[in-house]
C-alpha cells in the first residue's frame, strides 16, 4: 500500500510546538519561585510542592497516556493533553493561593508525556533512519531547554509582570501547539485494535507515584521523614506485586509482564535511570551551586549564575541533537549513546580542578561539555531508544516507561548526589569537600549508567519486531551493536 506523503516542515512546526509547550511547563518556572512565595503570601516549602506535582504527575500520566494514543489515536490523545495542560496554565494564572496552584500544576502534568508521543508519531511517519535520526535529535535538544531562553524569559516576566504573567504566556503557547497538532499531524494508532488496560494503569500508577514520593521526600536529607519513606517504598512493592499479577491475567495488559522481562527494556530503562542520577543534580544542583557560593565558589548571583552554566549548557545541547541523532541512524543509537556517556564521565572528571579556582572560564567550559555529552547526545539516545526499541504490538509502553525512568532518575539524583554532598562537607561547611564528593558520586554512577548500555540490544529495522531480533540475536549468539 502506497503510504501518502507528509509535509515534514509542518509535521516538525506542530510536533516541536507541543514540546515547546510542555518544556516551557517544566523549566520556565524555574526563576519565578520566589516571585511566587511573595505574591501568594507563602513558604518556599509550599511553592516547591508545587514543582513536585507537576513532575510527578508528568511521570504517572507518562505511564499510560501513550498506550491510549496506540489505541484511541495519538493526534487526540496528544491534542487533548495539549488542551488540559491549556487550561491547567488558566487556572495558575488566576491562582488566588497556593493551593489552588498545586491544583493547576496537577492538571498541566497531563502533558508529561508530550515529547514520547511526538516521536512516536514522528516515527511512524519519518521511516529513513538518518532522516528521523535527525528530526528526533531536534525533538528531544528542545526536550533539554529552549536554549536556556526559557527560563531567562521566566526570570523577565516574573520580575517585571508577575507570576501570573508567565502562565498567560503558557496558555497562549498551549493554544498555538494544539491548533497545529490537531490541524496538521496525521492520525496514528497500532496495528492491532485493543482495550484499554485500566485496571492494570491503577496499580503500576500507585507504584511509582508513591515511589516517586519517596525519593523528594529523601532528598530532604536530614529533614527527611524516613518512616514515611521507608512506608512509601514497600507501598509502591506492593502496588508493583499487585500491578504484575493482574497483567498476567489480563487479556489485553497495558503492559505484557514478557516484555518486562526482555533486556530490551529493563536495560534500557536502568540505563536511563542510572544516568539521570548521575548527571541530574550535578548539572542542576551542585554546579550552579558551585557558581553562587560566596565562600568558596564563584560568588555570582542567579541571573548570572544562569548565564554561565544552565544557558550555555542548554544551548550546547540544543545545537548537538540534532547531529547526533542523524549520526545515530548511521553508526547506532547505544554506540553514539555510550560515546555521550564517556564524555560525561570525563566532563565530571575535569569538573574537579575548577572546583576551588576561580576560573569563570572553566566552569563555562564544563557547562557546555556536559550540554555536548549529555543534553545533546545522552538524552537524546536514550528517548530515542525508547521508541525504537518498543514492540510493534505496543509501540506507546517504551517511550512512557522510559519518561517515567527519567523522572525516577532526577528524582533519585538529588537524593544520591545531595547525600554525597552532604556526608563528604566538613562540620563548618566552609571547605570544597562537599562539591567534590557530589561530582565524584555522580561520576562512579555515571560509569556505571555506561556499563549498563551495554546490556541495550540494537533496535531492530523498521518493520521488525524488536523481540523477535532480540530472540534472533541471542540465539545465533552473536554480539549485539558492537
Amino acid at each position: 500500500m502506497t503510504r501518502r506523503r507528509v509535509n515534514v516542515g509542518a509535521l516538525m512546526a506542530a510536533l516541536l510546538a507541543a514540546c515547546v509547550a510542555f518544556q516551557l511547563n517544566a523549566s520556565m518556572l524555574s526563576p519565578a519561585l520566589f516571585t511566587i512565595e511573595q505574591e501568594l503570601d507563602t513558604t518556599s516549602a509550599a511553592v516547591a510542592l508545587t514543582q513536585t506535582a507537576f513532575f510527578t504527575a508528568a511521570a504517572l500520566f507518562s505511564l499510560f497516556l501513550p498506550r491510549l494514543g496506540d489505541i484511541i489515536g495519538r493526534r487526540k490523545v496528544l491534542t487533548g493533553m495539549l488542551v488540559v495542560l491549556t487550561i491547567g496554565s488558566v487556572i495558575a494564572a488566576l491562582a488566588p493561593s497556593i493551593e489552588v496552584l498545586f491544583l493547576a500544576r496537577l492538571i498541566q502534568g497531563v502533558s508529561g508525556p508530550t515529547v514520547a508521543l511526538s516521536m512516536i508519531m514522528l516515527r511512524v511517519e519519518i521511516r529513513d533512519p538518518k532522516q528521523y535520526g535527525t528530526l528526533m535529535g531536534v525533538i528531544a535538544a528542545v526536550n533539554g531547554g529552549i536554549a536556556g531562553v526559557d527560563a531567562i524569559a521566566g526570570g523577565y516576566l516574573a520580575q517585571n509582570h508577575g507570576f501570573a504573567s508567565i502562565f498567560w504566556s503558557m496558555a497562549v503557547v498551549g493554544v498555538i501547539a494544539a491548533a497545529l497538532v490537531f490541524a496538521v499531524v496525521p492520525e496514528s494508532r497500532a496495528e492491532k485494535k485493543e482495550k484499554m488496560d485500566w485496571v492494570g494503569v491503577v496499580p503500576l500508577v500507585i507504584s511509582v507515584g508513591t515511589l516517586l514520593t519517596a525519593f523528594n521526600e529523601a532528598g530532604k536529607l536530614a529533614e527527611a521523614n524516613w518512616p514515611l519513606v521507608i512506608g512509601l517504598i514497600v507501598v509502591a512493592v506492593i502496588a508493583f506485586t499487585v500491578f504484575w499479577k493482574v497483567e498476567n491475567r489480563t487479556e489485553q495488559p497495558l503492559i505484557a509482564t514478557y516484555l518486562l522481562k526482555q533486556r530490551s527494556t529493563w536495560a534500557l530503562l536502568l540505563t536511563t535511570v542510572l544516568t539521570m542520577t548521575g548527571v541530574f543534580a550535578v548539572m542542576n544542583g551542585i554546579i550552579p551551586a558551585l557558581a553562587q557560593d560566596g565562600a568558596v565558589g564563584f560568588g555570582m548571583g542567579a541571573e548570572e549564575s544562569a548565564w554561565w552554566t544552565i544557558t550555555p549548557y542548554a544551548i550546547a545541547g540544543l545545537i548537538i541533537g540534532p547531529f547526533a541523532g542523524r549520526l545515530a541512524g548511521s553508526w547506532g543509537y547505544a554506540k553514539v549513546l555510550r560515546i555521550g556517556t564517556v564524555g560525561s564521565v570525563i566532563a565530571l572528571a575535569l569538573m574537579l580542578p575548577v572546583v576551588g579556582s576561580d576560573s569563570k572560564l572553566g566552569l563555562l567550559a564544563i557547562s557546555i561539555l556536559i550540554g555536548i555529552t549529555y543534553a545533546g547526545i545522552g538524552n537524546v539516545m536514550l528517548s530515542g531508544l525508547g521508541v525504537m526499541l518498543s514492540p510493534k504490538e505496543n509501540p506507546g509502553f517504551l517511550p512512557g516507561l522510559n519518561a517515567g525512568a527519567f523522572n525516577l532518575g532526577a528524582g533519585l539524583s538529588f537524593a544520591v548526589i545531595y547525600a554525597a554532598k552532604t556526608a563528604t562537607t566538613v562540620t563548618d561547611g566552609s571547605g570544597t569537600e562537599g562539591y567534590y564528593g557530589g561530582i565524584v558520586a555522580g561520576g562512579v554512577i555515571l560509569a556505571l549508567a555506561l556499563a549498563a548500555s551495554f546490556l541495550i540490544p540494537k533496535p531492530a529495522p523498521a518493520g521488525t519486531h524488536p523481540a523477535a531480533a532480540e530472540a534472533d540475536a541471542a540465539r545465533a549468539k552473536v554480539e549485539v551493536n558492537p
